[in-house]
């Protein structure tokens, strides 16, 4: 087993890599993970070094201490932002943007969210901008910007309506109620959610599932499936099928001819209940 670890090359967030899985965490456990401009800066350079890093092949995004992340820093991203000069201010929010769904969204490699703890306003985005999401049981989630003047910022309604959809979400965004966990599972924002000291145990067997894929043929899977999620039927056939040439054409391993041969040919698998065998 070896572990690289980034060490001191971050002071807000810490990444560990660790066998293929890349465990990102946001590392502010004192304002509960709050995003400043200084977290949101290193972020974007964290996903830049991690996608370029081979070594890494699926990233895992937690928080430290009791909390995923409380959304916003309202002092620093807000109030000492507001009064400067615009071109801090553009910076500010587009390197916000730039990771929590820019890079995120459509990240070359698989992406988890990891959900601890507190999960509030601007963390939902990050949050659906990740691939999968497992969640703690214990973990509260919440849209409090009501309850303090303000509607859900940047694309966070967006966010929201693209996983749990209309009812639900004008629910949370309109009352600032809380939910758990459990409820983020039935709603459909997470994938699952499981007691708090089983979480890590869930979340690295999912992405030993997904690094044990063809990572060519993964890419173009998802990829697929966002991208064509706002197009047309017929748009989203000659999309697809590129996707899939594409990944035919780059995928060293021949990951196809693999699996056909091996049920047609070999008759040693089942491609609707196992995968081919690499």
């Amino acid at each position: 087993m070896t572990a690289v670890t980034y060490a001191d090359r971050w002071t807000t967030v810490r990444v560990e890599l660790e066998d293929g899985i890349a465990w990102v965490e946001l590392n502010r456990p004192e304002k509960r993970n709050a995003m400043s401009p200084t977290l949101n800066a290193e972020m974007v350079e964290v996903l830049l070094a991690l996608d370029a890093d081979d070594d890494c092949g699926v990233l895992v995004l937690t928080g430290a201490g009791e909390a995923w992340s409380a959304g916003m820093d309202l002092k620093e991203y807000f109030r000492e932002v507001d009064d400067g000069p615009e071109h801090v201010q553009r910076k500010v929010r587009r390197d916000a943007a730039l990771w929590q769904w820019r890079l995120l969204r459509t990240y070359a490699k698989p992406t988890i969210a990891m959900v601890n703890g507190w999960c509030f306003g601007g963390a939902f985005t990050p949050l659906v901008a990740c691939d999968l999401a497992i969640a703690a049981d214990e973990a509260t989630f919440g849209l409090s910007e009501i309850n303090w003047g303000i509607p859900p910022g940047s694309v966070v309604s967006k966010a929201l309506s693209d996983t749990v959809g209309s009812r639900v979400g004008l629910l949370y965004v309109m009352t600032g109620r809380t939910f758990d966990g459990k409820q983020a599972a039935e709603m459909g924002l997470v994938n699952a959610s499981v007691p708090l000291a089983l979480l890590r145990a869930e979340v690295e067997s999912l992405a030993r599932e997904l690094l044990a894929k063809n990572p060519v043929v993964l890419r173009a899977a998802k990829l697929g499936y966002k991208h064509c999620d706002a197009m047309s039927w017929d748009q989203a056939e000659d999309y697809l099928y590129a996707k899939l040439e594409q990944s035919q054409f780059l995928d060293e391993e021949r990951g196809r001819e693999q699996g056909l041969g091996q049920f047609l040919d070999e008759k040693r698998i089942k491609p609707g209940l196992q995968a081919y065998e690499r």
